[in-house]
């Protein structure tokens, strides 16, 4: 297991974006009257990029992709401080490239307008990513335990500057890999979706790990399943996508894996954990049609593999290590390190 505890040697770190648009206002652009919008452009719904690059490294990089609510911060460190798998992942010798999507975070400007409301909701999200019923952590919860580390978590979560967009989510990923290359990726629950988009559109993903997703699986239009909407269900979240088989048949190309943390019960009665519930089982059998037409998917309940207390952000809690042992030895299995 790699440890935090010897130096860090890197070759190379930066940033740069990636992807988006540039819109121009009719009219022309006059330097007497510069705070006029007539003929001034305006660039927006780019991807916002940090990566590292160790000395000696593995034979594709890893990019990750935040889910709702997130930007690159989810994989940069854990809310009690130590390294994330951004960093984790550096030390076992990955080139690592941390996202943040079109209209979140670092890559704010939007071309559409967003009204930001001030919606206290922080019960919600610690309910929704199944840390707990609120105040209190499940017991032998994974989460650390201290206020301050709650404290951190909550202050991560940011808003979407303008409307949530797949394509444009997606193609801006596209834009990432058009830049770096060929490599694996890494994605978090409404990053999901945008990460099958980008399967589709692009041959530089080598492979998937997807860590909770949570909506918009793409299935071939005349085997899509049914999705019932529990009646205690508060989202209404898209969780199934009807495509071509032509195009459907690019995610069964590469290898991908899904894992799902604890604390998803069959028959609760609490909206966040029939959610859940709900989305482990269609990705179980989006895995399963994946594989009928010659795929390699797989999908992992932590539970099953004795790994116990893990909320949404596995990645980031107290045994991300191990989390971390796990998914390198996928990449291993894989031939992908």
């Amino acid at each position: 297991m790699t440890t935090n505890d010897k130096p860090l040697t890197i070759a190379e770190q930066g940033s740069f974006f990636a992807g988006g648009k540039v819109i121009q206002q009719a009219g022309t652009y006059t330097t007497a009257d510069p705070m006029s919008h007539d003929g001034q452009t305006f660039h927006g719904d780019h991807a916002y990029v940090s990566y590292q690059k160790p000395v000696t490294p593995n034979k594709y990089p890893l990019v990750f992709l935040h889910g709702a609510g997130q930007s690159g911060k989810t994989w940069e460190s854990t809310p009690d401080g130590r390294e994330g798998f951004g960093t984790l992942f550096l030390r076992r010798g990955f080139s690592t490239y941390l996202v943040d999507q079109p209209r979140r975070g670092r890559a704010g400007n939007s071309t559409l307008s967003e009204n930001i409301q001030v919606q206290p909701n922080d019960q919600f999200w610690f309910e929704n990513f199944r840390m707990g019923i609120y105040p209190d952590l499940f017991e032998g919860s994974q989460f650390p335990a201290d206020a301050e580390s709650l404290h951190q978590f909550l202050c991560q979560i940011t808003p979407n500057t303008g409307a949530y967009d797949l394509d444009v989510v997606s193609s801006a990923m596209v834009a990432v890999f058009d830049r770096i290359g060929e490599g694996v990726l890494i994605t978090h629950s409404q990053g999901g979706g945008p990460g099958w988009q980008t399967v589709l559109k692009t041959p530089n993903v080598k492979a998937v790990i997807s860590f909770e997703p949570g909506t918009e699986f793409v299935f071939p239009a005349d085997e899509m399943p049914s999705v019932p909407t529990p009646a205690n269900d508060i989202a209404h979240i898209s969780l199934a996508q009807p495509i071509s088989l032509e195009r459907f048949m690019a995610l069964t190309r590469i290898p991908i894996v899904i894992y799902y943390g604890d604390n998803i019960p069959a028959d609760s009665q609490h909206w966040a954990f029939n959610r859940w519930y709900e989305r482990m089982q269609v990705a179980r059998k989006w895995a399963e049609i994946v594989n009928e037409h010659g795929g390699d998917a797989t999908v992992v309940h932590l539970p099953e593999r004795g790994i116990y207390g893990n909320s949404h952000f596995m990645f980031a809690e107290k045994n991300n290590q191990q989390i971390a042992d796990l998914v390198e030895a996928w990449l291993v299995e894989k031939g992908l390190k």
